[in-house]
């Protein structure tokens, strides 16, 4: 399969999720602002696709929203079956995923770095020939 097509059909599965389980967990106590569907890779066969899930915040409660979302799997499933026109419906599996955390604990860790020294001092002028000489 092409690699352009598998790219749109991961695209449309992201966003109908997206949708669908916005759909499912609205009337909750569900806190839709941490969740955020960041990919879907679907093999290439189309049989089958991981979902993988950032909840944002909430780090004592992640397995218990992950686990809430695992159980409306059928209804999920079920709404991409209507939506989604295809031979086969992958069959859905979700997974946490932490890179937008680790994203963030870098950019936290950048912006307490201090700056960088300013031209208080010249910088190191490139060796003239003679030194280059010496050295080899």
């Amino acid at each position: 399969m092409k690699t352009d097509r598998l790219t749109r059909v991961n695209e449309l599965l992201r966003r109908e999720i997206g949708v669908i389980l916005y759909r499912l967990l609205a009337q909750s106590q569900f806190d839709l602002a941490a969740l955020t569907i960041t990919h879907v890779i679907t093999n290439s066969d189309l049989r089958s696709a991981r979902v993988l899930v950032s909840i944002r915040g909430h780090e004592h409660e992640r397995q218990a929203m992950l686990h809430r979302i695992q159980h409306l799997h059928g209804e999920i499933q079920e709404g991409i079956a209507k939506v989604v026109v295809l031979k086969y419906t992958p069959k859905l599996v979700f997974a946490l995923d932490s890179s937008i955390e680790i994203g963030d604990r870098v950019l936290d860790i950048l912006s307490k770095l201090p700056p960088p020294a300013t031209g208080d001092s010249e910088p190191p002028s490139p060796p003239s020939e003679a030194e280059e000489e010496d050295l080899s």
